[in-house]
């Protein structure tokens, strides 16, 4: 099933033989695609090892956050989860590859949790958030929760940290979000 409010953007992208030149963000334009998000902070992460899994993450009201996500360098598999209570796609998810190569954004608005795990080493991850980070705010889904069925491409040997590996599964998840509310 397709979740509307999940974008793929494809961006413009002009190359010659001094190398490339892309615009990465263009408001009207955004706009004119349905994603009308004032973007208030930018992020920046390298993972330099293939298997790094950084997820899944989502900030709570009044801080949530929609985020527009892209590749610069080497590749990733990329997930959002719909967390919306209420919402008709409550549980399911929409995952994708980003990469260096094929230069597609993914937006994600307020209501889902997010991440995404390195196809490739030296991986850089850039996205724009629609709210600052606040640390109380912070919210985070089991990556491998059975009951969602992500297809990630590695399960054993992965680089993750300790709060992203006892996460709350959906079931146990009490999700901040209702469908039509505050998402």
């Amino acid at each position: 099933m397709d979740i509307p409010e999940l974008k793929l953007v494809s961006g413009s992208y002009f190359q010659d033989e001094r190398g490339f030149f892309s615009e990465t963000y263009n408001y009207k334009r955004y706009c004119d695609m349905g994603i009308n998000s004032d973007f208030v902070q930018d992020n920046f992460s390298l993972s330099t090892k293939t298997r790094t899994l950084r997820g899944l993450h989502f900030q709570a009201p009044p801080y949530a956050q929609g985020k527009l996500i892209r590749c610069g360098r080497g590749s990733i598999f990329d997930v959002a989860v719909d967390i919306r209570l209420d919402s008709p796609t409550f549980g399911q998810y929409k995952a994708l590859e980003l990469s260096e190569q094929n230069k597609k954004q993914f937006y994600i608005p307020v209501g889902f949790a997010h991440g995404f795990m390195t196809l490739e080493p030296n991986t850089e991850v850039l996205y724009k958030c629609t709210e600052y980070y606040e640390p109380k705010a912070e919210g985070s889904l089991y990556w491998n929760d059975q009951s969602l069925s992500i297809p990630w491409p590695f399960i054993n040997n992965i680089i993750i940290n300790q709060k992203d590996s006892s996460a709350p599964s959906l079931k146990s998840l009490k999700s901040p979000f209702i469908y039509g509310k505050n998402s």
